[in-house]
């Protein structure tokens, strides 16, 4: 029994029963369709023949049935009941077929059959003939007799001169068409029967083209597992199954290669470990090191780090090790001391737990970083801060002592108090520039001020920042004047940071610049495909020593000037990374007692590369 159902479930057997089967619902899918086609068709001749020939015999009966004698107008005086008689048994003659003709009272006149001349005089009482004396037309109509028949009535109304004057009442066997439909159906389930045999003596040679192939396939397959290379499948064709064998054959060469280049490649995997810029060190479940590459024992100053604990090696207690290893902690940091005169190194530990398969926790992986360059840009965050503290503490300590003051008595002296609140109103505002100038900062590094380029008029722009300036410049007599290079015209660009950049290098220079000075702000083109804006003055200059730092933040060549001034000393660096996150690069040019030259140079979009 079971041998019977593996035999069945063999790919052979499958395929044949595939192909008997999409054979048998194609032929019965066209038999359907074929003999159902067939059957209307004889059906409409069958139909069709009778209709012509009761129209033929309505239109001949037409005459005789008008008149009102029962006489005819032919030659032998045959009575209207004998001409129609011999007209309908001679003419009109169908096989297996009756015709009668009725008068308007539906009283039969003349039928074909002979053993139904009784019926002459009498009335036909059937439903169709009523409805067809009482005026509708082309009545059809099947049924099946007392003896099981299939006949097929037909009556058509008699008009003469649009008056009904009788009718056709045809009465025809459907037997002989469905004797044929029978016979059809009969030689398509032979054709089919023998069609399906055929089929099967085809699956079975084609079947074997498809599973003797893979019974090799699988014998070669068994013979790889057991460690066999050396043989080859026979590649029998060039179709899916050739391929296939094709495909085998160099999978087999590969996996040989494969096995041969193991040992090779653990080599490589060693090399790797060697030379990672990072440390690695894997130990056992037990928490000791069993492997551990070079730049690991470097950073930990070793010369050997197997058969060493983890807890002795990174110098940590078990719990911490095991907060390490389960999670609970994302890294730990180790110091290590350098000699005198040189900076401390330090290290982050990452550990990861190694997992197998329904075992848990087989060993862990640790990786050393250095992060001593990560600690100076800390330092440097935590200068940062110091410099904003110290920026702040100034007016707020200048607040505080001046609304000390106004609350000890100053405020009752009301020119004093005036001048005190306005020292306090200064300071507010430096507070307020220099918060505002922080935030701004903040978001330019952290690219949360995307650019909005618009299609910006350059001469317009600069006269514009000109124009801002304009009463500042009035107060020290500086005389002002814009130049823009021929063939200038619109820049995409982002309008309201460039204004800023431009509103600062223009404000710095009013500031440094003595009464009765110059302030020049020239645009040219530069290749390749840039444009330089620079904003000249005749100040009084910037020493050599500070050029280097003069973008930094904070950093002010006078700084007791530049407070009273009310700077913030973030300008220039706000300016710097609006041009940079515009794609584009700011310079200063300085000499002491002698001017400043600030060129900021933007791409020269276009439309396209703006979007």
């Amino acid at each position: 029994m079971s041998g019977g159902i593996r035999f069945f479930r063999t790919i052979q057997v499958k395929l044949i029963i595939i192909y008997v089967l999409l054979i048998l619902i194609a032929m019965q899918l066209i038999g359907v369709y074929f003999i159902s086609t067939m059957k209307t068709s004889l059906t409409s001749t069958f139909t069709n023949n009778l209709n012509e020939q009761a129209n033929l015999l309505s239109d001949i009966a037409a005459q005789t049935l008008s008149s009102q004698s029962d006489k005819t107008d032919n030659p032998g005086d045959q009575t209207r009941e004998e001409y129609l008689s011999m007209l309908v048994s001679s003419l009109f003659s169908i096989s297996e077929a009756e015709i009668q003709v009725l008068d308007a009272s539906g009283k039969v006149l003349a039928t074909s059959v002979q053993s139904h001349q009784s019926y002459i005089g009498k009335k036909n009482t059937s439903l169709e003939v009523s409805r067809t004396l009482q005026g509708i037309r082309d009545i059809e109509e099947e049924i099946i007799d007392e003896d099981g028949l299939r006949k097929k009535i037909i009556v058509k109304p008699v008009v003469y001169e649009k008056k009904i004057v009788g009718a056709i009442y045809l009465v025809a066997s459907m037997k002989e068409l469905y004797r044929t439909v029978d016979r059809i159906n009969r030689i398509f389930m032979s054709g089919m029967l023998f069609a399906l045999g055929l089929t099967g003596v085809l699956g079975i040679l084609l079947a074997h083209t498809i599973t003797n192939p893979i019974k090799a396939l699988t014998r070669q397959a068994a013979g790889v597992a057991e460690g066999r290379f050396d043989q080859q499948v026979p590649v029998l064709g060039d179709d899916e199954i050739g391929r296939l064998s094709e495909v085998f054959n160099n999978m087999t060469m590969r996996l040989r290669d494969a096995l041969s280049a193991n040992e090779e490649e653990k080599e490589k995997l060693a090399s790797i470990l060697a030379n990672m810029s990072d440390g690695v060190v894997a130990a056992d479940e037990r928490g000791v090191v069993i492997i551990s590459n070079r730049r690991a024992q470097e950073m930990l100053r070793r010369d050997d780090c197997e058969g060493t604990r983890l807890t002795d090696l990174f110098r940590m207690d078990e719990a911490q090790l095991a907060s390490l290893v389960k999670g609970r902690e994302p890294a730990a940091v180790i110091y290590h001391v350098q000699a005198e005169g040189e900076e401390d190194e330090l290290m982050r530990v990452t550990l990861t737990p190694i997992h197998r398969r329904e075992q848990g926790i087989s060993g862990t992986i640790a990786v050393l970083q250095d992060v001593t360059e990560q600690e100076r840009l800390e330092q440097s965050r935590r200068e940062f801060v110091a410099n904003v503290s110290h920026e702040l503490r100034t007016p707020l300590t200048t607040i505080k002592s001046y609304a000390e003051a106004l609350d000890d008595g100053a405020m009752d002296e009301r020119e004093l108090g005036q001048r005190f609140v306005g020292v306090i109103r200064n300071e507010t505002e430096r507070m307020i520039r220099l918060v505002t100038d922080l935030l701004h900062l903040s978001r330019l590094d952290s690219n949360q001020a995307p650019l909005r380029r618009l299609q910006t008029n350059m001469p317009e722009m600069l006269e514009e920042v000109a124009d801002r300036f304009s009463f500042q410049m009035r107060k020290k007599a500086i005389r002002a004047s814009v130049r823009v290079e021929d063939g200038i015209t619109s820049v995409w660009l982002d309008r309201d940071q460039i204004d800023q950049v431009l509103d600062n290098l223009v404000s710095n220079a009013i500031k440094y610049t003595l009464d009765g000075g110059r302030i020049e702000i020239i645009a040219r083109r530069q290749e390749p495909a840039s444009i330089a804006i620079s904003v000249k003055d005749t100040g009084i200059g910037i020493p050599k020593r500070d050029l280097g730092r003069i973008f930094d933040r904070f950093y002010r060549v006078d700084k007791a000037r530049s407070r009273n001034m009310g700077g913030t000393g973030l300008g220039l660096s706000i300016a710097r990374e609006i041009v940079k996150a515009h794609g584009g690069s700011i310079a200063l040019d300085s000499e002491l007692n002698e001017g400043t030259t600030v060129t900021v140079i933007l791409p020269a979009l276009t439309g396209g590369e703006a979007s």
